[in-house]
């Protein structure tokens, strides 16, 4: 962060407690961008057009290490149109100046070139020298307790907003128009200053070491977030995921907090929730797959202030699909759109009134053989200046409650509320 030009795109994704793994980056020779329903494919085409035209030493670091394509699509085709997303294209990967990567005790550095036909080795060099001069690694700042002014937190949408759209979902659904949809809200927090992302980011990373935690930098705004869900992992022919359904609140009293977990195995509706991620994910690998496998039952994944249901899902892929192929197949999940999607995707906005950006989308990295790593953009803000748009949703199925609901979202918004409202 402290080695960023201003304005210029930055990145960075970690999981702390995953041997430390972390992969950056800053600056720009490339930007892949796109919309439409086939975004994906065409930034994967484009990523590997790139790739294979360029002049790259093989990596021989940790995953992400050497050269990479890092950033994140929207939730809908043409998500982010709204003023607030400014610069958040609906699919958008960096190929950067500059990234790291970190894992197991081992650190990659990559420094990338545009070179022009009269460009001489020297110029390059130079160019090189002058970027891994200006990188600095001084301490993340500290959150100040005590700032000059106030905190305002200010929701767009009335609570009562959430609770009618979810009443109106579940009639739909118990008419049998579908089977789940994903409904979500957002808050406003007006700051007295400028919120410090770097401060932000060190505490997210300190709360939720098992979740991805990120920041996604786009001229003066930024997309952070402590997420705990996979997307998809493609490491060579094998791809990995995890079905996240399901949720309960935590305790700070362990033997609370042990009930309320088994309370969230036996419940049937959460169990409903999962198991519809799990189908759905599955059957849109099978076509891709040699095999495809889920876990026979759901286990707990506890984060700080949240524990979900968890279905490691796994499978053997039959073409060479790259990981960004494998987001666009997979997203988006039943655990942020719906089942069925068709019906789903159009109900979505008509009953939250928002524009989801780049919430309940991808973000993630990519390298030049295809692999990579994508997570669910989850426990999200995007923040601008003094304001950040915070986001959070819940499943809906056939047995919710509005009420539940809306505490349910309450929950997950707390994630980056105590960040980012002092």
């Amino acid at each position: 962060m402290a080695s960023r030009r201003p304005g210029e795109e930055w990145f960075c994704l970690e999981q702390p407690d995953r041997d430390g793994y972390a992969v950056a980056s800053v600056g720009s020779v490339r930007v892949l961008e796109a919309d439409g329903s086939d975004r994906f494919g065409v930034v994967a085409r484009r990523w590997s057009a790139v790739a294979a035209a360029a002049f790259a030493d093989a990596p021989d670091g940790p995953p992400g290490s050497g050269l990479v394509a890092l950033g994140g699509f929207a939730f809908a085709p043409d998500g982010g149109g709204s003023p607030r997303w400014q610069g958040f294209a609906p699919a958008s990967l960096v190929v950067p100046e500059v990234s790291l990567a970190r894992g197991a005790g081992r650190v990659s550095l990559t420094v990338n070139v545009e070179a022009a036909p009269d460009d001489t080795p020297d110029d390059l060099l130079a160019r090189v020298a002058e970027r891994v001069g200006e990188l600095r690694s001084p301490a993340l700042p500290l959150f100040d307790p005590a700032p000059t002014g106030e905190y305002r937190v200010v929701s767009p949408m009335p609570p009562s907003h959430y609770e009618e759209a979810v009443a109106r979902a579940v009639q739909r659904i118990r008419s049998g128009m579908l089977e789940k949809i994903v409904l979500a809200r957002d808050v406003e927090v007006h700051a007295p200053v400028d919120h410090d992302l770097g401060a932000a980011l060190g505490l997210l990373r300190e709360a939720f070491p098992s979740c991805y935690v990120f920041a996604v930098g786009r001229g003066d705004a930024a997309f952070i977030a402590a997420s705990p869900e996979l997307l998809v992992r493609r490491d060579g022919a094998r791809a990995s995921t995890v079905g996240l359904a399901g949720s309960s609140r935590r305790s700070a009293d362990p033997a609370i907090d042990e009930h309320l977990g088994e309370q969230l195995l036996q419940s049937e509706k959460d169990r409903e929730e999962n198991a519809i991620v799990v189908r759905r994910i599955a059957r849109a690998l099978r076509p891709v797959s040699v095999w495809v496998t889920a876990a026979p039952e759901p286990s707990l994944v506890r984060v700080a202030n949240i524990i979900h249901l968890g279905t490691p899902i796994r499978a053997q892929l039959a073409a060479p699909l790259s990981a960004v192929d494998l987001a666009g197949i997979l997203h988006p999940t039943p655990a942020v759109g719906g089942e069925p999607l068709e019906v789903a995707a159009p109900l979505i906005p008509a009953l939250e009134g928002l524009d989801r950006g780049w919430y309940a989308g991808t973000v993630g990295w990519t390298d030049a053989a295809g692999d990579g790593e994508f997570c669910v953009a989850l426990r999200c803000a995007l923040v601008r200046g003094r304001l950040a748009h915070l986001y959070a949703g819940g499943g809906i199925v056939r047995d919710s409650d509005p009420v539940a609901e809306l505490a349910e979202t309450e929950v997950k918004l707390g994630a980056l509320l105590p960040v980012l409202a002092g």
